[in-house]
């Protein structure tokens, strides 16, 4: 499925709006401790482990996103962001929200 930050998709013609589709992936608590457990890992101040964990929760958001989209007969997703969150939890805990969001569309070949 075509996906693009773009609110259009140059030389094709946006033939219906389907509306806003979303994706999420959160990154647990035990995540993070693990990454901490894993230090030396972290090579001139990144984490290579918890860059990849990142990675792989962008693209579970992203995949949600147009997985939601296929559903409704949509064939792209435009105007696509992506959002990093904080959440708190108990005492002390911390989880991470990956979000994607954009607008399901049918594009038309």
């Amino acid at each position: 499925m075509l996906t693009t930050t773009t609110p259009s998709v140059d030389g094709y013609e946006i033939a219906e709006y389907f509306g806003i589709v979303t994706g999420e992936a959160i990154l647990g608590a035990n995540i993070f401790k693990d990454f901490f457990a894993g230090i030396r890992d972290i090579v001139g101040g990144r984490s290579a482990a918890y860059e990849e964990e990142l990675r792989r929760a962008r693209q579970i958001a992203i995949e949600e996103m147009q997985a939601e989209a296929e559903t409704i007969g949509a064939n792209a997703v435009v105007g696509v962001d992506l959002d990093y969150e904080t959440i708190q939890i108990g005492q002390g805990g911390t989880m991470l929200m990956v979000s994607a969001s954009g607008t399901a569309v049918r594009v038309a070949w």
